[in-house]
């Protein structure tokens, strides 16, 4: 079964990889400015380190504890990867996120910039942090859904930026539903130009996912967080 596994997942990176050639290319982008992150939830740690063989080197999960288990376990069978928090996170599951993730792309308000940075110095360790600005409803109000509204992203962006265990990577969204991504992801485009004016080193845009990755290329994602096309149909939760 895992030789069936690996060749199927084989096939499917090689898909999903040619999308993000083809994208970059056509808007004028070195394909290598780009950054694969594997969306590995509800799949199982055997998965996730058929991925690392096949060369896979950034993998996200969106719960925890799940995420944590499942970086133990693909450690122990001698995976070696960047791991993404890319899910809503709780204040008071912060710490516990900090001790296993590289990078957490959700961080939408003050009070999980203070939680995550005091989880990060009691582990000892330095994250990269993203803001995820919600995009659905007006600039000025509030966001109905995960993400900080767009007036609300230099704050956020600031105390990252000031923290002494965070560091501050880019912008993060999740395009609205029944939208067309090319305005949320141009708009996305727009606040990260924002970001970067005060805190030049926040280049990093992670947006785009398995049915709208080409949009979010064209309009500048350095990362784009595929589940779907490379593991296929998600399994059922239990």
């Amino acid at each position: 079964m895992s030789d069936e596994r690996r060749s199927e997942l084989a096939a499917n990176l090689e898909r999903v990889r040619g999308r993000i050639t083809a994208a970059a290319e056509a808007a004028g982008r070195d394909p290598a400015e780009l950054t694969l992150v594997v969306v590995t939830k509800t799949y199982p740690a055997s998965d996730v380190a058929l991925l690392a063989e096949l060369g896979v080197t950034d993998v996200g999960e969106n719960r925890h504890p799940e995420a944590g288990r499942k970086r133990d376990e693909a450690a122990e069978a001698g995976a070696r990867l960047r791991w993404h928090f890319v899910g809503g996170l709780q204040t008071n599951k912060a710490n516990a996120v900090t001790r296993y993730a590289d990078a957490v792309h959700s961080v939408d308000r003050l009070r999980l910039v203070t939680a995550l940075e005091s989880g990060a110095a009691a582990a000892g360790r330095r994250i990269d942090a993203y803001v995820q600005v919600n995009l659905e409803g007006r600039d000025d109000e509030p966001a109905g859904r995960a993400g900080a509204a767009p007036a609300d992203v230099r704050s956020v962006a600031d105390a990252i930026a000031s923290a002494e265990h965070l560091r501050l990577a880019g912008v993060m969204t999740v395009a609205p539903l029944d939208a067309d991504p090319d305005d949320a992801f141009a708009r996305l485009s727009e606040v990260a130009a924002e970001v970067r004016a005060e805190h030049p080193g926040a280049v990093a845009i992670s947006a785009g996912m398995s049915g709208d990755l080409e949009q979010a290329v064209a309009h500048g994602a350095t990362h784009v967080r595929i589940g779907r096309s490379v593991l296929g149909e998600r399994p059922a939760l239990g």
